[in-house]
């Protein structure tokens, strides 16, 4: 007996071609959407959403592009979950990822309509990217051993990255503050210690790196404006107990007298927790909540710095760098854990005052501070360098370096080809059709520049014949250069994340044969 129904009325299933169709056009549109972002001449995207405020985002970061759509095609979610990987991971490389793994399932698509089956296409395709991956290793360059060269290699790598996004006029300056910031890391890749704070004004050059860390907030009122070898207590504290604050409690009293008692019963408990605070022999407290007056009046008559409602992330990334540990109770003195610095001032960046603590715990601690025209401005260029930090600590981890500017896609795909010609059965046109979409990507880096794409890839092609190549791309000259020359390179483990994971996204896509989207739960209806 065939079965009517299965599935629930408002449940639908797409099978077979259907499904495959579905997959391919959505992940394709996604490739499409982000392609134009690619390389040195890639344009931006204004993102605005549709909440209080319209916020709006101008950007080019694919991660950030992708992050902020909502999407309802599976296959296109599963893109951008690969940018979101990539970002966590390595930082950059977040566009490329998605480009590629576009490609790959549009070879594909061509593939499966001339009856080839998708599992081995997923078959050539895996040994396509093992082929590419071990000819990358072959031309890796690898200076760990000499520190000067090694410096050299960082910069060239953070100039390739910020090459692409907005700080591209001002690259070697952000090159040289995201180098030192990183080698102060010491080989560490938590980039926690690394604080950037955006003041508007200005302009991107006047961005400048601080060592010590710098805290966005006003010294009060009659207190020090300057410590010496600062004892710091950091502290989640409610400081506000000068007030009746037992909700929903009614006090009746017969007279104001009372009143006043009872203040004074707060006022006194208020001290006492204020004695204990300044028992720890510290002349710095800052607080996550609010000081009220009160208090802040005791700690200035003991020459205490009281620095009130410091953010969250601003509070534990001073402990994190001083050395201490956030407290919240201060009847043990001797288990609370202070944090320590040499020098605390007030400083002035544009109009605003902040707080600048030098000398810190934690030696590797350093603040970036980015100047910039205006808010749009100081966050993509925050993106942007937060990116090229994130590569940096890679790369002094990993310290294999490749050429940029297209020149590794095209070794790669050199020797897939010939890996193609060597491979019997229908697996070689799949492997053939991996070389192709390896080839877009230079093609898009041109296309995206203006230049003519396919005169330059045939010259890239004619040129990589040739032994020791260093050709790729130069987009400011438009024409094939020297990348070695030019000084154009990428960190190892970016492109080997691309490629592999662009690969396992475009095998997970192309083994779909059947899409079913579930039937909404209904709410009962409670009338």
């Amino acid at each position: 007996m065939a079965v009517d129904k299965l599935l629930k009325d408002e449940a639908s299933e797409e099978k077979g071609e259907r499904a495959r169709m579905a997959s391919f056009i959505g992940a394709m549109a996604i490739a499409d959407l982000v392609k134009t972002t690619l390389g040195p001449k890639g344009m931006d995207k204004i993102l605005q959403s549709t909440g209080r405020g319209r916020q709006v985002t101008v950007t080019n970061d694919g991660a950030t592009i992708l992050k902020s759509l909502h999407i309802d095609n599976p296959a296109a979610k599963v893109l951008v979950d690969i940018s979101k990987v990539q970002d966590d991971e390595v930082g950059d490389g977040t566009t490329s990822v998605v480009v590629l793994a576009g490609e790959l399932l549009r070879e594909a698509e061509k593939l499966v309509a001339s009856k080839i089956h998708p599992m081995t296409i997923i078959a050539g395709y895996r040994m396509a990217a093992e082929c590419a991956r071990n000819a990358l290793l072959q031309k890796v360059v690898d200076n760990k051993a000499d520190l000067e060269k090694f410096k050299s290699d960082l910069l060239k790598i953070a100039m390739t990255t910020l090459s692409s996004k907005i700080l591209s006029q001002d690259k070697e300056h952000f090159a040289k503050l995201a180098v030192d910031a990183v080698m102060r890391l010491k080989g560490s890749t938590n980039l926690e210690s690394i604080q950037i704070i955006k003041k508007p004004g200005g302009s991107l050059k006047d961005s400048f790196l601080d060592e010590g860390f710098i805290l966005d907030k006003k010294i009060g009122i009659g207190q020090p404006k300057r410590i010496e070898n600062a004892k710091i207590l950091v502290a989640n504290t409610a400081m506000d107990t000068d007030k009746v604050k037992i909700y929903g409690a009614r006090v009746r009293v017969d007279s104001m007298s009372r009143v006043a008692e009872i203040e004074g019963a707060e006022k006194e408990k208020m001290r006492e927790k204020v004695k204990k605070i300044i028992g720890h022999g510290i002349n710095c407290f800052v607080n996550r909540q609010l000081i009220y007056n009160f208090p802040e009046e005791l700690f200035a008559d003991a020459g205490i710095l009281a620095i009130e409602h410091a953010d969250f992330d601003g509070i534990e990334r001073l402990a994190l760098v001083t050395g201490g540990e956030i407290a919240s109770t201060f009847d043990n003195p001797e288990s609370v854990k202070l944090g320590y610095c040499k020098l605390i001032e007030e400083i002035m960046i544009g109009e605003d005052k902040l707080i600048h603590f030098s000398g810190v715990e934690m030696g590797q601690a350093c603040t970036i501070v980015l100047r910039g025209a205006s808010h749009h401005v100081l966050d993509e260029a925050e993106r942007s360098l937060h990116d090229a930090l994130c590569v940096l600590s890679q790369t002094v981890n990993d310290s294999r370096v490749v050429l940029g500017g297209g020149w590794p896609e095209m070794i790669m795909s050199k020797e897939v080809d010939e890996l193609a010609r060597k491979t019997p059965g229908k697996k070689s046109h799949a492997i053939e059709a991996f070389s192709r979409a390896l080839q877009a990507i230079p093609t898009i880096i041109a296309d995206n520049a203006g230049l003519d794409s396919a005169d330059l890839i045939a010259q890239l092609r004619a040129e990589h014949h040739k032994e020791g190549c260093n050709a790729g791309i130069d987009v400011i000259s438009g024409s094939v250069g020297d990348m070695a020359e030019l000084g154009i390179s990428e960190a190892f483990k970016v492109k080997q994340a691309i490629l592999l994971s662009a690969t396992e996204a475009a095998e997970m896509i192309l083994r779909v044969d059947e899409i079913i989207t579930c039937a909404p739960r209904r709410r009962e209806d409670r009338m």
